[in-house]
């Protein structure tokens, strides 16, 4: 009976991706390696830099080779590698509005490569989701657009790209989270999507991922009413009819974080992870993302006691667990790290100016007033630095750089009365305040240039637009070179006595 308790907690082990809190491994960790636990889930509270994270999965691999090491690491707004900088190479929206498969392709292979040499094995990317609506509060830039052959054939580009480097993709969040319209990460969306629906727009970016051979596809937690009332996660029929039966997938299925209140009831619920935890097993999932904000041993522990139990029970078969285990194993092979590959600031560069979409853009002086309105980030991207203002000052001394939230603008509409303005927003269509605050400076500057960094959204009034297609450092870097060269082109016109400088 005790060995046979312990065979079934060494397997329990094996399916757990938890995350936790220090750029070191914490002991518990680092014990439950050496038992067999699966591996873990670096976040951006693990990372300090480069270097630091090849130490840290170093000090992991000690305890046992075979250690899986993932990463949310999408590029643009979500990064965690970047998470103190911003990430050099723009995200997927921005990609697919470069529309160039082997710019894909090099981004993939360049971050891979950069993944490899620190010692990731699973990269939790790409996403495989459809950019659908407007109201969606939590994909928007994260996906590569909204035709889904399109954003097949970069998600195709870019899982090859990556897995060149020997770094295992994750294609998310199955079946496609982009047409819900509230957050997963606090309740449980509900697709408005027939089968067939579905099968023409939300799986065809998957299919492509699965040809293109990702190693590994997230579930997403979303309901389809008719696959019945659970969601993707923990649903069979999401997992073994559609996606292995129907699109033939043979990998391993890794969940997302399963303290996510769409499964869990609430973040925090230690119970309730424990619980979805089997009911994903069940389900067929092979890998389980535990950790994002439960990130101790006692919720782990739990998360065991609570496996073995069902399998003990008859609700879980033993089969099942070891079949998963396996799966969630094979993620774990290190890449070599010797691609080589293009510099990444000088590919992030390329990518982001490509990207770019102005309307209407007048010609500046050097001296704008550049406004960055601060909105709060989603809970995927988390809190990196993000502004256009420090870029523009960089590039034009002359400027002026503030940061103002809609709810708290100060003296904003008195400073811009009469002058230039240059508003930096992010999906301001999904806030009202910042809509209000923009038609505010239409009303009181004497010309407004709107960047969006977000998800395109409607027109605000302004004079000029550009839009971005994201929030990374590289897509900030080549909006403000716009708005330089605009300003330069503007000095040029002003001190042209014949008025014919184009």
């Amino acid at each position: 009976m005790a060995e046979a308790n312990s065979r079934l907690r060494a397997l329990a082990e094996a399916v757990l991706l938890p995350g936790f809190t220090g750029t070191t491994a914490p002991d518990w960790v680092r014990a439950r390696l050496a038992a067999g636990l699966g591996g873990v889930v670096l976040f951006g509270r693990n990372i300090v830099d480069d270097e630091q994270v090849a130490a840290l999965t170093a000090q992991l691999r000690a305890e046992r080779d075979d250690v899986v090491v993932g990463i949310d690491e999408e590029g643009g707004d979500v990064t965690r590698l970047d998470v103190a900088t911003g990430s050099r190479l723009p995200g997927p929206l921005a990609l697919g509005a470069a529309g160039d498969l082997g710019l894909t392709a090099d981004v993939g292979a360049a971050l891979g490569a950069r993944l490899a040499a620190c010692g990731v094995t699973l990269d939790l990317a790409p996403c495989a989701d459809l950019t659908l609506t407007l109201d969606d509060p939590i994909i928007g830039v994260r996906a590569f657009g909204s035709d889904p052959y399109a954003v097949a054939a970069h998600v195709g580009a870019y899982i090859r790209g990556m897995q060149s480097a020997g770094v295992a993709t994750c294609a998310k969040h199955f079946p496609g989270h982009g047409a819900a319209t509230s957050d997963s990460h606090f309740t449980l969306p509900v697709l408005p999507r027939t089968p067939e629906e579905l099968d023409a727009m939300e799986l065809v970016p998957f299919r492509a991922a699965i040809a293109a051979g990702t190693r590994s596809v997230m579930t997403g937690h979303l309901v389809v009413p008719r696959w019945g009332d659970d969601p993707a996660t923990v649903n069979a029929t999401a997992i073994q009819e559609v996606l292995r039966g129907q699109l033939g997938f043979t990998g391993a299925v890794v969940t997302d974080a399963l303290e996510m209140g769409a499964v869990a009831g609430h973040l925090g619920n230690a119970a309730g992870l424990a619980d979805a935890s089997v009911r994903a097993l069940r389900a067929g999932a092979d890998a389980l993302c535990v950790g994002g904000e439960i990130s101790d041993a006692d919720a782990i522990s739990a998360v065991i006691d609570r496996i073995v139990a069902a399998v003990e029970a008859g609700t879980l078969t033993e089969e099942r667990l070891a079949e998963a285990a396996e799966r969630t194993r094979s993620l774990s092979s290190l890449g070599t790290g010797t691609l080589v590959t293009r510099d990444e600031v000088e590919l992030g560069m390329t990518v982001a100016r490509k990207a770019l979409r102005t309307t209407h853009l007048p010609a500046l002086s050097d001296r704008p007033l550049v406004v960055d309105v601060v909105v709060e980030p989603t809970i995927a991207a988390g809190n990196v630095p993000w502004g256009l203002g420090p870029h523009v000052a960089e590039l034009l001394p002359g400027s002026t750089a503030v940061r103002v939230t809609a709810a708290e603008p100060g003296d904003l509409l008195e400073r811009a009365h009469g002058r230039e303005v240059v508003v930096a927003t992010r999906d301001a269509h999904r806030h009202p305040a910042v809509l209000d605050l923009v038609s505010g400076l239409v009303r009181a500057a004497a010309s407004v240039v709107q960047v969006e960094t977000g998800a395109p959204g409607p027109e605000l009034g302004t004079l000029g637009r550009i839009d971005t297609f994201g929030g990374s450092w590289a897509s900030l870097r080549a909006a403000a070179e716009v708005i330089a060269g605009s300003a330069v082109s503007g000095r040029l016109r002003h001190t042209d006595p014949t008025g014919l400088t184009n």
